[in-house]
């Protein structure tokens, strides 16, 4: 095995990490992007007594594999039952096994690796590393960080495509630095992950009724499936399915078990050959129902989360999302299962029945990561991301900048246009009566200080200096705002309407609004243009 470009400067920078005296390291890869064959390749490079965590049971196949593609013998720590399949699909894919019970490489579930660490004492004071799947997991306080804690004498990696938690918690407790890769866009470009098309056709759930967690940020279990249960969403998945991907091969994510059952039986009536796979499914089954996908035998594999995070999953085209989340992360990862490339894609297709893309954002919009805790609701975006609207004739989401659909032409009539909030900052859009109140209050502003007649002298001198810190204020805010408005008309070729659409979604204001703000309003907003 060798590594990309990309793979090999991550490993690295990883490795400069740990010279420089960080103890455990967080690597940050988008979906698809071979983390853990990265990982395979650091663990034999350092040739160090190593334990690799998996987060969930199913992942020990899949690292064991990995690990073997890279020629290193290892130990499975898992159920006899687990250990004999690890050992005969080496067999198959490289014609002999690399599981060895005295290796001092091994491999275990967070699970199993708690369960019997009294029995583990002797080789968990021997382990030098240990490195961890989707490490976003790991706090300090609970079963991940409890199990990376296992290891005294060791150096510690986690990889992850989104270090950010649904309930907002700060990674570092656990980690010391992140080192970011490549982002998901990046690689898109270079051909390393296919491009993408998404379809949001009308959503059934009715998501005003789901509540989310105050603990852990996800929406409430028991609203989703009430709601799912109540809506037309499984005829939905097929139809649409059937409409804008049939006999492409994907994955859809249901809710739980019975929706994927009923969302499986769905697609098998329409002729579309389907199964369910769960977490409780067998290696040696889930193994081959990828297969049979990947042969076409089976062109829909149902499943409750459990190719959400980690679990490779080649001969993708096509991903449906029927089941909502509030957690970037989950998401993300669920959009990246159709990105990987094949010869003959190309591009992947995402139908979202739920309003994930909506919610969170396009998965390659470029992210700011850190650590710390996240500030704002929208931390996992940066400050000039865009949110989305979907086209109601061609149901493909597009940033809500632009006055017409891109990809049809079809142009939204407002709702109203009696406020700049009902036509995204669009001046154009608003009512003429509207438009002429906002520009007769920034002439206003523009105008002489009103000094009342019998002001005194002092009171007279601080009305003009009040009113001239406004002007002063003021100026420079329209100096940025032109600059800004200028780079946008110039820069990208975007539209007046498209300019003062970007504005009020950035901002939070409107163009003319903002030219009537008082001084200390102005001075914080001119503060925002220069960061």
């Amino acid at each position: 095995m060798h590594l990309r470009s990309y793979q090999t400067d991550l490993k690295e920078r990883v490795i400069a990490a740990w010279q420089s005296g960080a103890r455990n390291v967080m690597a940050v890869s988008p979906t698809g992007s071979g983390k853990t064959h990265l990982k395979s390749d650091i663990i034999k490079t350092l040739n160090k007594v190593t334990c690799c965590i998996a987060h969930r049971q199913e992942l020990v196949v899949q690292i064991s594999e990995s690990l073997a593609s890279f020629g290193i013998p290892h130990r499975v720590v898992a159920s006899n039952q687990v250990v004999r399949f690890c050992a005969q699909r080496h067999s198959r894919l490289f014609g002999r096994s690399f599981v060895n019970h005295n290796a001092t490489v091994a491999v275990a579930s967070v699970q199993t690796l708690l369960r019997r660490s009294d029995r583990l004492t002797q080789f968990l004071n021997r382990v030098e590393l240990w490195d961890i799947d989707e490490a976003h997991h790991c706090l300090e306080d609970n079963q991940w960080g409890r199990a990376t804690a296992l290891f005294p004498r060791a150096i510690g990696l986690g990889v992850t495509a989104t270090p950010l938690r649904c309930d907002r918690k700060a990674l570092d407790g656990v980690f010391d630095q992140m080192v970011v890769g490549p982002s998901m866009r990046e690689l898109i470009d270079q051909g390393h992950l296919s491009d993408y098309r998404i379809f949001c056709p009308p959503q059934s759930l009715n998501m005003s009724a789901i509540r989310t967690s105050q603990s852990s940020g996800e929406f409430v279990q028991k609203d989703v499936l009430r709601e799912t249960r109540s809506s037309q969403i499984t005829g939905d998945v097929v139809q649409h399915y059937l409409r804008i991907a049939p006999g492409l091969r994907g994955l859809t994510f249901a809710v739980d078990v019975q929706s994927a059952v009923d969302i499986a039986n769905a697609y098998n009536e329409a002729g579309v050959k389907a199964a369910v796979v769960t977490a409780k499914t067998p290696d040696n089954i889930r193994v081959e129902y990828l297969e049979r996908l990947a042969d076409g035998d089976v062109v829909q594999l149902v499943n409750v989360d459990l190719f959400g995070e980690g679990m490779d999953c080649p001969a993708l085209e096509v991903v449906t999302m029927a089941r909502p989340t509030q957690s970037y992360g989950l998401y993300v990862q669920q959009f990246g299962r159709v990105l990987r490339t094949f010869e003959g894609k190309t591009d992947g297709i995402v139908i979202d029945h739920v309003g994930n893309v909506v919610r969170h954002g396009l998965p390659d919009a470029p992210r700011e990561w850190s650590l710390a805790a996240p500030e704002g609701r929208r931390a996992a975006r940066n400050s000039d991301a865009i949110p989305l609207t979907t086209c109601t004739e061609c149901f493909r989401p597009y940033e809500r900048i632009r006055v017409r659909c891109p990809y049809c032409g079809h142009k939204p009539v407002p709702a109203s246009r009696s406020g700049p909030e009902f036509v995204d900052g669009d001046l154009v859009e608003l009512d003429p009566t509207i438009l002429e109140q906002m520009r007769n209050e920034v002439a206003r502003v523009d105008g002489q200080p009103r000094v009342p007649r019998d002001a005194t002298h002092a009171t007279t001198r601080s009305i003009i200096n009040k009113w001239k810190a406004r002007q002063d204020a003021q100026t420079e805010l329209r100096k940025s705002i032109a600059l800004w408005a200028g780079n946008r008309k110039h820069g990208y070729g975007e539209s007046d309407s498209e300019i003062q659409r970007r504005f009020y979604l950035t901002f939070g204001t409107d163009v003319l609004t903002a030219q009537s703000l008082g001084t200390k309003d102005a001075v914080q907003l001119t503060e925002r243009f220069e960061k």
